[in-house]
């Protein structure tokens, strides 16, 4: 299994991206063909092995439409029918725009899966900080029901997100001395504008609405918008 993060640059540093990524050693210094022949060399031994390659490209939006292409050339890699490698793309959602717009049409024609990850629900939301909360060693209590709510309709559910307000939030919990966060300190994180991640879940006609309007972000205490 090979992992790149934030892979960028041409064809032939893609590649090296690549070769890294499952520990190959190659000469950089040498062609692209012979970059590609190493990496060849490579799957094929790996299949005498009845072994499978699996290349995982992280914030795969990221690539050029030449890196994409250079993706799908290597699943034309087979040997006795059988692909050598699978690959899976990870990303943002502008990915699957990507994928799907007409010059990538033979990229979109290999994908034999796809999910698309949404938010998490309020139930969800309430449940997953608290279980990171005690896989960190915490109770899972240290954030209140009503905090929770208001954390996810900031939010909308993105697991990144919820993270981040998570963060802030604990930060001003600990600044005022206070073990318990609740929708009071969630309010000030919102209100001081720290959090700029909730801008990336609307419009720029939105924005100010947003910031502003705290009612439709926080929840009463009895859990009512």
């Amino acid at each position: 299994v090979g992992l790149i993060s934030n892979a960028q640059g041409d064809r032939g540093e893609l590649l090296q991206w690549i070769l890294n990524a499952l520990s190959v050693k190659a000469d950089t210094s040498g062609s692209y063909v012979d970059l590609f022949q190493t990496f060849q060399d490579f799957m094929i031994a790996e299949y005498a092995k009845g072994r499978r390659v699996i290349l995982i490209i992280d914030e795969a939006q990221n690539l050029s439409g030449e890196g994409l292409e250079e993706l799908r050339m290597l699943t034309n890699i087979i040997a006795n029918k059988d692909e050598l490698v699978q690959l899976i793309l990870v990303g943002q959602p502008e990915l699957k725009s990507i994928i799907l717009s007409p010059n990538m049409r033979q990229l979109a024609q290999r994908v034999a899966a796809s999910f698309h990850l949404t938010g998490m629900s309020a139930e969800t939301v309430a449940e997953y900080i608290a279980h990171r909360l005690k896989v960190a060693g915490g109770t899972g209590q240290e954030f209140t029901p009503s905090a929770c709510k208001a954390i996810y309709n900031a939010t909308r559910g993105v697991p990144r997100l919820v993270n981040q307000l998570c963060e802030f939030s604990m930060l001003y919990a600990w600044s005022s001395e206070v073990p318990v966060i609740t929708k009071d300190t969630v309010k000030s994180v919102l209100d001081d504008g720290v959090f700029f991640g909730g801008l990336s879940l609307v419009d720029d006609k939105q924005s100010l609405r947003f910031l502003t309007d705290r009612e439709r972000v926080l929840p009463s205490e009895e859990g009512t918008g």
